[in-house]
């Protein structure tokens, strides 16, 4: 266990190499920090560190730097949240309230996650697999085509086609619409194909393979595979930190267009407390240069999907976290009012 002043020199490093991107010695430790001991202390409590394996020397007869396992500790243990001031806050309501639906919340939130944090963001979609259902439309396109639009809690809309083996009449769509809401409507998706595998038995031997038909489109939209959509903006502030990145910013320009990547980056939808990945901790090998700081968003206290931040391990930790909690909370309100 490292004393509380070793922690403190830790924490001091992480904080002027972040702030300076220069490395860091220990005469301009006890210059710029109130640690109350002499240079050649602060020097001891350096080499201990770098012993450890939490600060490294990039170069001879140079400053010290943290490394991924310096990072960690400051995370862990040192760096608090940093608020969002009040003008700040304000900020970020008035821009998300603008928003007019779904695909506008998300493009506005990865726009200001990145203005916010200078960092490349990531905003995922709301998972079908945790929305609830708010309502199913069926409109009649002709004798035998149907619309069936689903809308979510969370604001979002999926449309599909759907062709019926024989025409179904506006009478026998609207019974059909009256009686799937009234099944489904404020269910969670999982409990959908229980609540209706029976409805076909209450209509008509001649309506029954529409009914199903349409059923059918309804469970698949339900689980189809593509649902995990992404939304990524700010790529272009990564050329900020060409120096961070020890050869070139490529590999992590490649891993930004992974969306599989990305996904597993961000984590589980269903986990809503703060992650931050550091350097070597994201399994993918292009990304061993970055830190990734994110958060479940969502409406009633679930998270539906997770948004965050990539960016160098040179990350002013407690501002990016205070950045990502904000957003997250302001967008989570947005769905519970949508």
């Amino acid at each position: 266990m490292l004393s509380e002043r070793r922690l403190q020199v830790l924490r001091a490093i992480v904080q002027d190499y972040v702030g300076t991107e220069e490395p860091v010695g220990s005469k301009a430790l006890t210059e710029r920090h109130n640690l109350g001991v002499s240079p050649a202390t602060v020097r001891n409590d350096m080499a201990v560190l770098e012993e450890e394996g939490f600060i490294a020397q990039p170069h001879t007869s140079a400053g010290r730097i943290p490394t991924d396992k310096g990072y960690r500790l400051f995370v862990d243990k040192l760096a608090g949240v940093k608020p969002m001031t009040a003008p700040e806050r304000r900020a970020i309501q008035n821009f998300l309230d603008g928003a007019v639906d779904l695909d506008d919340v998300v493009a506005r939130t990865v726009r200001l996650l990145a203005q916010l944090t200078r960092q490349v963001a990531v905003v995922q979609y709301p998972s079908l697999t945790r929305s609830t259902v708010r309502h199913v439309e069926l409109l009649s396109l002709a004798p035998a085509r149907v619309m069936l639009v689903l809308i979510t809690d969370t604001g979002r809309v999926e449309q599909r086609m759907v062709d019926c083996p024989a025409p179904f009449g506006e009478a026998s769509l609207a019974d059909l619409r009256a009686r799937l809401n009234s099944r489904v409507a404020g269910r969670r998706f999982a409990d959908v194909p229980r609540l209706v595998e029976d409805l076909p038995e209450g209509f008509d031997a001649e309506d029954r393979g529409t009914v199903s038909t349409v059923l059918s489109t309804l469970l698949e939209t339900l689980v189809e595979e593509n649902e995990e959509r992404l939304m990524i903006g700010g790529t272009a502030n990564l050329t900020r930190f060409g120096h961070d990145f020890p050869l070139t910013i490529r590999p992590v320009l490649e891993a930004l267009e992974e969306q599989v990547v990305l996904l597993k980056l961000l984590g589980e939808a269903g986990d809503s407390g703060m992650t931050v990945r550091i350097g070597h901790e994201n399994a993918y090998e292009g990304l061993n240069s970055t830190s990734v700081v994110s958060v479940g968003y969502g409406s009633g206290g679930e998270a539906v999907a997770k948004l965050g931040v990539v960016g160098p391990t040179r990350m002013d930790y407690p501002g990016t976290m205070g950045a990502v909690r904000a957003v997250a909370r302001y967008v989570g309100q947005i769905l519970a009012e949508s």
